[in-house]
């Protein structure tokens, strides 16, 4: 079992930046693929980012189209910790924003039930 703690959330005005941070358990944390969607108000939850083991120390990043050169994911095994780095922030990214997790297999952006893993959530709120 593997428990997810989100932190890092907050209100910021359109074109700041904020860092996510979401903290794992378990002793595998550098074999799980680990990503960030985000649900707004009256929307279903959709995909931002992951970070998917390739094998030894490779790792593969995939964006979803609306946050591509602004946001970046990052992964510190030594803390089991994967981070959401957040710039150029828009009233649009405003949403809960949910730490994910699979054990080995990527997270696919195109299947939610792909995730295995889910924090609490942590909002984020950009104010125009």
């Amino acid at each position: 079992q593997v428990q997810l703690v989100e932190s890092g959330g907050g209100l910021v005005q359109a074109g700041g930046s904020l860092r996510l941070s979401c903290a794992a358990s378990g002793r595998t944390f550098s074999n799980y693929a680990m990503g960030w969607f985000r649900q707004a108000p009256g929307k279903e939850r959709e995909f931002v980012a992951a970070l998917s083991w390739g094998g030894g120390s490779v790792y593969y990043a995939n964006y979803a189209d609306a946050v591509k050169g602004r946001f970046t994911i990052s992964r510190d095994n030594a803390k089991n910790t994967v981070y959401l780095h957040m710039n150029s922030l828009k009233p649009e990214d405003t949403a809960v924003y949910y730490c994910a997790a699979r054990d080995g297999a990527p997270i696919r952006p195109e299947k939610i039930s792909s995730v295995q893993y889910w924090g609490q959530g942590t909002q984020v709120t950009v104010s125009s």
